[in-house]
């Protein structure tokens, strides 16, 4: 057809040439519109190609066909075999449970023998943070996600103050112009002041066209990366100069059977302000600086951090459902298949990011932020802990879990915990406070490795999904094995195992036969000083002329006696 119409004439030809050229000047500037379509391609090339042989031999074949009878056959073939390819693929979703299993086949598992212990404990939830964010900023601006990052060798909360989306000319002509920057493990979080730090991105999560950063980091990618590349969350924080920087988090597609998605590094995008030269970078070749995975150990600031997506390691971690095999996750087997378990009322689900502490665990893992998950059954009614589940965040190809189960420690998991809060404080008006974000706590408590649940009781409104977040929140440790509430003070964290093994150590007595730990130095008693006297059986010796010294003491007192 194209051909035919080049050759009536000089104009068509013209007309010809001037299209094609706006086509590929819109294909080249327009890559980030049309990019989740090349990437939906990359996802469903196996299924794709599929449908297209059925459809190529499944029509020619009804062209071929001789009768009604046998054409209409054909087309009932093809109906039941693109209804199998349905109900098979996407009702009972085992598209998804084959690029699960591709992710288990690929995954760097280890196994460990010892749970690490918690260290810089965070006091408050993710949604509670994003609430007093949201509490410190005017009508036009809004908040981003909240994300625990390392900044200059401490774990604080971290998110951009951005133009709102509610209005769009300030999306469209204002910058980024401020951060939060907030202590993770202070009870007392300030966001004024030295925690609300000027910075100048103009590149934003909520800014409109070029200056999204979606946008901005897509056009940044290679032909090739556009077939297999996504950006995921946006972090905030300093890089090894000391100046803040935005950094995106890739995934990245691997595999033509089922594909499944890894971690593909980071795109880093500089602080600046938006000029004209910004403009033409960002419309022609986007911008940011692509570390690649294997790049990122050349910068400290990247390593130890958190920079994985979370819709990589949760699909990470609920591939350990295959542990028993293919077929175990299966409805007539599951003897093994495992979840992670969803809690209805808590706006942040796992995974919870912590800082653990690797040290005497026998591995080579650091000590740093990782991606905690406690896996649980696949029933409903089961709530035990089978799994726990460590990803580092900082994207290493490596998954460290620890089998609960196998060791038949017979640990509660974190769904059970909402109850156990609920149990312990009957005053409690349950229906506007929520028990939320159970992140785990593990400890040395009197002789032993003990593993704890961290709740804190957010309030939220009646029909609304905001938490109202407070500076001194009620919180509560759950020990996973006694299934004991202890409520803790959150302005002295340094009292907790002191206030844990108050509450427990009898209990732990009893069933374990433990010594006594926490003793504490006080003043003796008349009684104890009595009873210490009367246990001395003679005066002692203090050196070698106490004969002579007691013998003219004797003399003295007799001397003394005559005058009187």
């Amino acid at each position: 057809m194209i051909k035919n119409y080049w050759n009536r004439g000089r104009r068509q030809k013209t007309i010809t040439i001037i299209s094609a050229l706006v086509l590929i000047i819109l294909l080249f500037f327009l890559r980030d519109d049309y990019q989740p379509f090349l990437l939906f391609l990359r996802k469903y090339i196996f299924v794709i190609l599929l449908i297209g042989l059925v459809l190529f031999f499944g029509l020619r074949t009804f062209r071929n066909a001789v009768g009604v009878g046998r054409r209409l056959g054909v087309l009932v073939l093809l109906t039941v075999l693109f209804g199998l390819l349905y109900f098979i693929g996407w009702h009972f979703k085992m598209y998804d449970y084959m690029k699960t299993y591709n992710v288990f086949n690929h995954l760097n598992r280890v196994e460990i023998n010892q749970l690490p212990l918690t260290q810089n404990e965070r006091i408050q939830p993710l949604r509670n943070i994003f609430s007093m964010a949201n509490e410190s900023v005017g009508e036009t601006k809004d908040v981003s996600l909240p994300h625990l990052v390392r900044v200059d060798g401490e774990n604080k909360w971290t998110m951009a103050i951005q133009p709102s989306e509610k209005y769009t000319m300030q999306q469209i002509s204002e910058n980024t112009e401020e951060i939060f920057s907030v202590s993770s493990t202070s009870p007392f979080p300030r966001f004024s002041n030295e925690n609300r730090i000027p910075v100048t991105f103009s590149i934003g999560e909520s800014l409109k066209f070029s200056r999204n950063t979606y946008n901005a980091v897509v056009q940044r990618f290679n032909i090739f990366q556009l077939f297999t590349m996504e950006p995921g969350d946006t972090f905030y924080m300093k890089n090894d100069s000391g100046n803040w920087v935005e950094v995106v988090s890739l995934i990245k597609w691997k595999g033509f059977f089922f594909p499944y998605p890894t971690f593909g590094g980071v795109m880093i995008i500089d602080s600046g302000k938006h000029n004209f030269n910004d403009y033409l970078e960002r419309v022609l070749i986007g911008k940011g600086t692509y570390i690649s995975p294997e790049e990122m150990k050349n910068h400290p600031f990247l390593t130890k951090q958190n920079t994985l997506s979370e819709n990589v390691s949760r699909l990470q971690a609920e591939s350990l459902k295959f542990l028993g095999g293919f077929t175990d996750p299966l409805p007539w087997k599951m003897q093994t298949a495992v979840k992670i378990p969803e809690m209805p009322d808590d706006q942040n689900e796992q995974p919870f990011v912590t800082d653990f502490n690797f040290d005497d665990v026998d591995t080579k893992a650091y000590s740093g932020l990782y991606h905690w998950f406690g896996l649980e059954p696949i029933g409903e009614e089961r709530t035990s802990l089978t799994y726990s589940v460590f990803v580092p965040a900082d994207g290493t190809d490596k998954l460290y879990y620890y089998d609960h189960a196998a060791k038949k420690q017979g640990y509660a998991g974190v769904s059970a915990m909402p109850l156990k809060i609920i149990e312990s404080r009957k005053e409690y008006d349950w229906s506007v406070n929520k028990p939320v974000e159970f992140r785990p706590y593990i400890k040395d408590i009197a002789g032993r490795r003990r593993m704890f649940f961290l709740g804190t009781v957010s309030a939220v409104k009646a029909d609304s999904q905001k938490f109202d977040g407070s500076a001194t929140p009620d919180l509560a440790l759950i020990d996973s094995e006694y299934r004991n509430v202890i409520w803790i003070d959150v302005k002295h964290p340094s009292q907790w195992d002191k206030t844990v093994y108050d509450e427990l150590n009898e209990a732990w007595r009893a069933s374990e036969g433990i010594g006594y730990y926490f003793n504490e130095t006080t003043e003796p008693s008349d009684l104890d000083i009595k009873r210490a006297i009367d246990s001395i059986q003679s005066i002692p010796k203090v050196n070698a002329n106490a004969d002579e010294i007691e013998k003219l003491q004797r003399a003295i007192d007799s001397l003394k006696s005559v005058g009187n």
